[in-house]
């Protein structure tokens, strides 16, 4: 096999230094007593610090210092049952305060999970009990990604890795918070440890003593924790149990500030208007109109922050005030230097780009070639996926104070280290001079990894005199001026040999690549002048479980002007749809059902196996349904979760109708079972309105689509039944938010063609 690694490149950096780095252990995550907390912290998060993660409050309570932003994911429930596990301490009584910026909150796996290695090489996918053999390359890309990941520490929420990310980091910080608590007991009580335990936040001995945890804070913190065990498996008490949501009691009375609930004295607000042509830019402009109207207080130009499109702000009393009189401004907008952009030619320019280059090979097993030239035929078909849009629930904003030097920021982020970055390279301000709170995000999916509405947010605030500015992006440019999933194609071919049997399958996509685009935007720094081979827009096709003796996996890179960036579960998406589609398409050519048909691929991927066994046995595959109701079967692994997923459907009125998706998980080890069905739930929506609506066309430059009215959502009525089965396992834990999204659209459209015979190979599925 044969496979091109990331280029890893520190200019100025002596190869000796490096190998010399390389080989030292890695940097510590767990920090010390002696580590800067945040400063936001109200008084029911004051307590002793421990270490970069823990605090222990003078009630015994306990404050979790969280590095992940919560979008709706349950990340703040999640993480905190990690300390409570370890700390034997309710869950009730751990609190999050939001992390700052520094390095030990760096999230490592999601940067290691950018690996462009196959899953079946990473992992060997033996059943559990059987051991896992990760081949030397595997080790020694994952320990050199790790390094720099610790090296950079960058916060980010994404790539469904929050749980992952925190699994060793947030129980050993707990457990050495534990460690060193009984040291202290034990010397003020001149008992051994080992006589001592813990229950509910508090210290006994079985001859007596007993004192909760805020009793020993202050001595513990510096006495050293001695042996730091991790609890067994067989010892935990809320790991692997449903818990209520920490966040949702504040999102039911109303009092979870998300970015726009932020309200502060003297507040002003701002509304945006950009170009509606994607990459240019305002020409003449005559604000006297707006600016003569009641409660408008001046307008703001603003340039192509962070990879956004020209235009201005308009600054008023209220938020309405200042939209209406953005509508109000008379401009003259100007097209792209480059000319207009436009979605059907960008389709037929993919379509170039992939005849004419074979791109980068991910993944090159076998000999596809002769296999196909010994082919009795070849079976071959064009896939196409449209750009899409975020629609987050709550749009773009951020509110910002500038003043005395300072810049204090509220932004409802993904990145924090990167909205800092950005804002003190706007205001022109040292990074230590800017103050962030995160907010409560409604809703993420990836869209606020970007920081473009910080940039404007910070720029218009600079020119208001030491107010703060709460500046909001109407829907209408929230989908006009979104950075979109990108346009993707791929062609699929496999050779059938004189028996009938597939020997080989070759698959080669073509798309912009969204990682680089996304450093140039946020890391300049770090982007380079040189594209390499972005895993994101192969994943899902080059590290398929399926056993074809012949395998190869091309993408041709491209870049089409489009802003794009990550959207839920990535590249996953719109690939899934492509291979499980196929592999749909050679069963039937075949004469085989399915679900036997892939059985029949799987004998080198058991964990691959038992997920689509569970899903199809729950889904009660091969009974007959109602009439008029057929099924289809998808099976997918992102971010280190399989989710193999049955989906029941009809077609009333020609209309598609899904009555009913069986999900079935392998994630590793489950923290929270009510979270998992809950994100698989939101994932199978989300991915369902994709699948039948979702689609951006931009004509002229201007994207057509503007609100929900012409980007429908799924609704309440349409939304099907969505049942999930967990496999248990003992493996460390994979992702949630993303992985139930890949397997969606292809289980629709298979079921699709069982009911009706038309096979639909292009995205929005419109029988």
């Amino acid at each position: 096999m044969r496979r091109r690694a990331w280029l890893l490149s520190a200019a100025g950096t002596a190869g000796a230094l490096l190998v010399g780095w390389g080989v030292l252990p890695a940097r510590s995550r767990i920090g010390s007593a002696t580590r800067p907390w945040p400063a936001n912290a109200g008084p029911d998060l004051a307590g002793v610090v421990f270490n970069g993660w823990i605090k222990i409050r003078a009630d015994g309570g306990v404050v979790l210092a969280m590095p992940r932003s919560e979008m709706g994911q349950g990340v703040f429930t999640a993480l905190a049952m990690l300390v409570a596990e370890e700390l034997d301490v309710p869950l009730a009584s751990v609190n999050v305060q939001q992390a700052g910026a520094d390095t030990i909150y760096g999230n490592v796996a999601m940067l290691v999970g950018s690996l462009p290695f196959h899953p079946l090489e990473a992992d060997d996918h033996a059943p559990e009990g059987a051991p896992r053999v990760r081949p030397g390359k595997v080790r020694a890309g994952e320990w050199l990604m790790g390094k720099v990941a610790r090296e950079m520490g960058i916060n980010a929420t994404g790539g469904s890795s929050s749980v992952a990310d925190a699994w060793d980091v947030l129980r050993t910080a707990a457990a050495t918070a534990r460690a060193s608590l009984l040291g202290a007991a034990s010397l003020q009580w001149k008992l051994p440890v080992a006589e001592l335990g813990t229950k509910n936040g508090v210290i006994s001995h079985p001859s007596g003593p007993s004192a909760h945890y805020g009793q020993f804070a202050k001595f513990a913190a510096v006495t050293p924790p001695g042996e730091v065990r991790l609890k067994s498996r067989r010892d935990w008490q809320l790991i692997g149990k449903s818990a209520p949501r920490k966040d949702v009691p504040a999102k039911v009375n109303g009092s979870a500030i998300f970015g726009v609930d932020v309200r502060l004295p003297g507040m002003l607000y701002a509304a945006v208007r950009l170009c509606p042509m994607l990459g240019g830019s305002p020409g003449a402009i005559n604000p006297n109109a707006a600016l003569a109207m009641p409660g408008v207080e001046r307008m703001v130009r603003l340039q192509a922050y962070a990879g956004s499109t020209a235009g201005f702000a308009v600054v008023g009393k209220t938020w309405w005030h200042a939209q209406q009189a953005a509508q109000a401004v008379q401009v003259e907008w100007q097209q792209r230097p480059a000319g207009a952009l436009d979605s059907r030619l960008i389709e037929k320019e993919l379509a170039a780009a992939l005849a004419q280059a074979e791109g980068h090979t991910f993944y090159d097993k076998g000999s596809v070639d002769v296999a196909e030239s010994v082919a009795a035929r070849k079976v071959e078909a064009l896939y196409r996926a449209p750009y899409l849009a975020h629609a987050t629930m709550e749009p773009m904003n951020c509110t910002v104070q500038v003043k005395d030097g300072r810049v204090l920021l509220w932004a409802p982020t993904q990145v924090p280290q990167m909205a800092v970055a950005m804002a003190a390279r706007v205001a022109g301000v040292a990074p230590e001079d800017v103050d962030l709170t995160v907010t409560l995000l409604g809703g993420g999916f990836g869209r606020r990894l970007d920081v473009d509405f910080v940039a404007q947010a910070v720029r218009v605030a600079m020119d208001c005199g030491g107010r703060p500015v709460q500046l909001i992006w109407a829907r209408e440019e929230d989908m006009t001026h979104d950075f979109y999933r990108p346009m993707h194609i791929a062609v699929l071919r496999a050779a059938v040999d004189a028996q009938g049997q597939a020997s080989s399958l070759r698959i080669r996509s073509a798309g912009d690549a969204i990682s680089l685009r996304w450093m140039e935007r946020g890391l300049p720094a770090l982007a380079g002048p040189v594209d390499m081979a972005d895993k994101s827009s192969a994943e899902g096709l080059f590290d398929l479980p399926y056993g074809f003796a012949n395998q190869k996996m091309s993408h041709v890179a491209t870049r089409m002007a489009v802003p794009v960036g990550f959207w839920r579960s990535v590249g996953h998406s719109h690939n899934a749809f492509f291979s499980e589609s196929f592999v749909d398409e050679l069963a039937f050519d075949a004469g085989q059902d399915p679900l036997a048909f892939r059985r029949s691929l799987l004998k080198d991927a058991p964990r691959h196996l038992a997920v689509l066994d569970l899903a199809a046995a729950a889904a009660a595959w091969g009974k007959p349904l109602p009439a008029g109701q057929a099924r289809g079967i998808a099976l997918h692994e992102s971010f280190g979760s399989i989710v193999a997923q049955v989906a029941e459907v009809s077609l009333p009125n020609g209309q598609v109708r899904v009555h009913r998706v069986v999900c079935a998980v392998d994630c590793g080890i489950v923290v929270n079972p009510d979270i998992v069905a809950q994100q698989m739930e939101g994932s199978v929506v989300f991915a369902l309105t994709a699948a039948l609506h979702g689609k951006v066309d931009i004509h002229e430059g201007a994207v057509q689509q503007k609100n929900f009215p012409d980007y429908p959502m799924l609704r309440l009525a349409q939304a099907p039944l969505v049942q999930t089965h967990l496999v248990s396992s003992t493996r460390p834990p994979g992702g949630v938010g993303e992985p139930g999204v890949p397997p969606l659209a292809p289980a629709v459209a298979n079921a699709l063609f069982s009911l009706n015979g038309m096979r639909l190979r292009t995205l929005p599925l419109r029988p």
